[in-house]
């Protein structure tokens, strides 16, 4: 049978991966594909490096809709990214009645509904395993091994940077520009890392994850997003000495109310397997109703961790090339036609339970008025942790750091109570409040 032939459309590091990966693992792939799979044809700028990445026998051209214009084509792999050129590019593959696999969460995570919807009404496939934790199957798992479960929660540390940055404050102690700036060194964070620090890259994410878990449409516009950059070191010292850590969570939640998608920083217990994902690793925990809890673990980027999924995206095409289209495994997992309008929450509708820490002054009655105000906003206090002025401030210091874990409440009311503790006069610093997730 005749090989699919497949076009490449960037071959920086992931698709440079990709072309290693499925030239070395050809035999195997086929064997699992039942037919070949081979990548005849490249678009790059810089045509130079893109023909010596590929040698010979692979046209390379520097423009892409020249791959999408082949007929010959079957497949096109879009590695470019960002919502630009990207979007135009997938849309014409798409017309072109061309499948398209993709890396780009970002892409999809803002305009997923109307490429989806496009790819549908041509009888196409989009694929985009690579786009969510790299080289872990958990857009598969979600979408076909966990199938008969009513998903309740995911909850997911999926930003190897941002995990990488927060594993070294904790570990050496330092704050986060000292071990932001290590990490570029080392070449973890881009030099301009804000998609990752701000976590934008995994509020993307988990609105793809999402989607498919509760058959809604993809709406990173409501997402909650907060990022890593007002961490201190002192907080993750103080969550170790609580029995905590700290990592940046995307999570997503069904509710009575509505579905919450939200990425923050949040406190895990440490005996969580969640919490000891350390360094630039990526995991994710899916609880459902029939299986329970699942955990699934990786290396959420690298070019040929990602080349993996990308690969297991072009097999799973190859195998339902010729299958009537309404018997493929829909993009978002439930039927376009039974896909839910459940809201997404607001923010100040969300449940959590939070910790606290006040920079107060050393004296008398300042932990009563404290809690007094947090029991007037009916907020409950799971447990106080008040450190001596001496160890915060040095010999003779007149402040100290108050440490308070709450019990579950809405977080409009404790914004509320926030506000009124953040006027009193003995608060003496802007007070830091973290979410804490039990991810029982």
């Amino acid at each position: 049978m005749k090989s699919i032939q497949v076009g490449l459309l960037g071959i920086g590091t992931v698709g440079s991966g990709v072309f290693n990966v499925l030239q070395r693992n050809q035999a195997e792939i086929q064997r699992r594909a039942g037919r070949g799979i081979e990548i005849t044809m490249v678009a790059d700028l810089d045509v130079a490096r893109a023909q010596a990445a590929v040698g010979e026998g692979v046209q390379v051209v520097a423009d892409a809709r020249a791959v999408i214009a082949n007929p010959e084509i079957d497949i096109v792999i879009e590695l470019i990214g960002g919502y630009g050129i990207a979007k135009a590019l997938v849309l014409e593959a798409i017309a072109a009645g061309k499948h398209v696999v993709t890396a780009n969460k970002a892409l999809l995570a803002v305009h997923g509904t109307e490429i989806f919807a496009a790819a549908s009404a041509k009888g196409v496939m989009v694929a985009f395993e690579a786009a969510v934790a790299g080289g872990i199957p958990i857009i598969k798992a979600l979408r076909e091994g966990l199938t008969a479960n009513r998903i309740q929660w995911i909850a997911g540390i999926i930003n190897g940077t941002t995990n990488f940055i927060l594993s070294e404050m904790r570990d050496k102690g330092l704050d986060f520009a000292v071990v932001l700036k290590e990490a570029q060194r080392l070449g973890y964070a881009e030099a301009d890392p804000t998609f990752d620090i701000e976590g934008v890259d995994a509020a993307h994410k988990v609105t793809l994850m999402s989607a498919i878990a509760f058959g809604i449409p993809v709406q990173f516009d409501k997402a909650y997003v907060e990022g890593i950059t007002k961490l201190g070191a002192a907080d993750i010292r103080y969550a170790e000495q609580l029995g905590y850590r700290i990592k940046l969570l995307g999570i997503t939640k069904q509710t009575a109310k509505g579905i919450e998608l939200r990425v923050h920083p949040s406190l895990i217990p440490s005996k969580r397997l969640i919490a000891n994902v350390e360094g630039a690793m990526n995991a994710v925990v899916v609880n459902g109703d029939a299986v329970g809890t699942t955990l699934y673990y990786g290396k959420g980027a690298g070019s040929e961790p990602t080349a993996s999924a990308v690969i297991a995206d072009l097999v799973d095409i190859t195998r339902l090339h010729t299958a009537d289209a309404a018997h493929r495994v829909p993009h978002l997992a439930f039927q376009p036609g039974a896909m839910s309008d459940t809201p997404v929450l607001p923010m100040g509708e969300v449940v959590t339970s939070y910790y606290l820490r006040l920079r107060v002054a050393d004296e008398a009655g300042v932990l009563a008025t404290v809690t007094g105000l947090l029991a007037e906003a009916g907020i409950s206090i799971d447990a106080v942790l008040q450190r001596e002025a001496d160890e915060v401030g040095g010999e003779g210091s007149t402040q100290t750091d108050l440490i308070i874990l709450t019990h579950d409440c809405v977080e409009a009311r404790m914004d509320a109570a926030l506000a009124q503790m953040q006027a009193l006069p003995t608060v003496l610093q802007p007070m830091v409040r973290i979410r804490k997730e039990e991810l029982a």
